[in-house]
C-alpha cells in the first residue's frame, strides 16, 4: 500500500512541488484546502498533477475539523506548508497571520498527538525568524528575533514544534528555510514581480518596473531543491530542526540584472537612493525605477544560511545555481506573457 502524506498549503509553490515529488516517490498525496473561496489549482495544473492529488477540506483555524481529518486520513507524514507568507501583508493583518501561521501549526500537532501520534510532522519554518544583526551565517543555533508579524507567527509555530517533540515525543521536525523561488512563486514576491514585469515590458504591456530596496540581499534557492529537503527531514531517523539554504546571497539589483539579461535587456543602474534607476543599454529606455512606497517598514539586511547540518546528516544541498534559477523564472514568465497575448 502506498504511504499516505497530507500537505497543507498544497496549492502554493512549495505544496505543489512537494506533491509532485511525493507522487514520484509513490505516495498517495492528500492536499488540505479551504473550499471557500473556490480553490485555485493553477500550480497543480502547471505541474500536471491536479488529478493525482486528493483534495480534502481543512481549515487551519478550526481545530475540530483538523482532528477529524487527521483521524480519517491516517497519514504517515504531515507537512504543514500552509501560511499567509507575505511579509508586507502581515503588517496589515497581524492577527489573522498569527492565527493562521502560528496557531495553525499548534492545532495540527495537537490533533496528531490525540489521534495519530505515530505520524511524522514537518513544519515549514523560515529565515524571517532570525535577527537582523551582523553578516554572519545563520544556523540552527543562531538567535531568533523576527522583524515582522509573519516572522513572529512562524517563530511561535517553530517553538511549538520543538515543544511537541520534547514534551510529547512526536516525530516533529522543522526546516528553517531561507528564500526559495521558482516559476510558481506568487506574484506579490519581489522575484516574480521582477520576472513578470520585465516580461511585460519586453512585450510592450508595461512601461517600467518599480522596485523598493535594491540593496536588500537574500539567500535565494530553487524551490524544487527545497522540497526534497523537507522529505529528508520528515524521513530522518531522529526528529530535529535543519536550516535549508544555499550559503550565498544576492541583491535585488543582481536578481533584476540577471532576469533582464535572460529577456534580452542589458541593464545599467545609475544614481543612488530613491533616484536610482536602470537603463537598457540597447534601447536607452528606463526599465527600472525606485518607488519609495515599496520600502518595507522594517527590512532585513544581510541574510544567509548555513546548511552544513542538513548536508552532513541528511545529505541535502541546494543543487540549482542562482543564475540558472533566475533564467528559468524569467523564461517561464516570458512564455506566459507571450502565450496570453497571442
Amino acid at each position: 500500500m502506498a504511504p499516505r502524506a497530507l500537505i497543507t498549503g498544497v496549492t502554493g509553490q512549495d505544496g505543489a512541488y512537494l506533491a509532485r515529488f511525493l507522487l514520484e516517490k509513490g505516495y498517495h498525496v492528500l492536499g488540505a484546502v479551504r473550499q471557500t473561496p473556490p480553490v485555485n489549482l493553477a500550480r497543480l495544473e502547471d505541474l500536471a498533477i491536479s488529478s493525482e492529488v486528493e483534495l480534502i477540506d481543512l481549515d487551519l483555524l478550526e481545530f475540530e475539523t483538523i482532528v477529524r481529518a487527521v483521524e480519517r486520513i491516517g497519514a504517515a507524514e504531515v507537512y504543514n506548508l500552509a501560511a499567509q507568507s507575505s511579509v508586507q501583508f502581515s503588517f496589515e493583518q497581524p492577527i489573522f497571520v498569527s492565527d493562521c501561521s502560528g496557531m495553525g501549526a499548534a492545532r495540527i500537532m495537537e490533533a496528531i498527538r490525540i489521534v495519530n501520534p505515530a505520524a511524522r510532522f514537518f513544519q515549514a519554518s523560515t529565515s524571517a525568524m532570525f535577527d537582523n544583526a551582523g553578516e554572519t551565517l545563520r544556523n540552527e543555533t543562531s538567535r531568533f528575533q523576527p522583524q515582522s508579524p509573519y516572522g513572529v507567527a512562524k517563530l511561535f509555530a517553530h517553538w511549538m514544534t520543538v515543544n511537541y517533540r520534547q514534551a510529547h515525543g512526536l516525530h516533529a521536525s522543522a526546516g528553517i528555510m531561507f528564500s526559495h523561488e521558482s516559476p510558481l512563486r506568487s506574484e506579490e514576491f519581489v522575484t516574480r514581480k521582477i520576472t513578470l514585469d520585465l516580461a511585460r515590458i519586453k512585450h510592450g504591456l508595461l512601461d517600467v518596473l518599480e522596485l523598493g530596496n535594491l540593496d536588500a540581499r537574500r539567500d535565494w534557492g530553487y524551490a524544487p531543491d527545497y522540497v526534497e529537503g523537507m522529505w529528508l527531514i520528515a524521513r530522518s531517523e531522529k526528529a530535529d530542526d535543519y536550516v535549508l539554504a544555499t550559503g550565498e546571497t544576492h541583491s535585488v539589483r543582481e536578481f533584476a540584472t540577471l532576469a533582464g539579461a535572460a529577456l534580452g535587456f542589458d541593464l545599467d543602474f545609475r544614481g543612488a537612493g530613491t533616484e536610482e534607476h536602470a537603463l537598457d543599454r540597447k534601447s536607452g529606455r528606463t526599465i527600472i525605477r525606485i518607488n519609495p512606497r515599496l520600502m518595507r517598514p522594517v527590512d532585513l539586511g544581510f541574510m544567509c544560511g548555513d546548511a552544513r547540518k542538513a548536508h552532513n546528516i541528511l545529505g541535502w544541498k541546494s543543487k540549482t545555481a542562482f543564475a540558472e534559477m533566475v533564467a528559468l523564472m524569467a523564461q517561464a514568465d516570458e512564455r506566459r506573457v507571450r502565450n496570453s497575448h497571442q
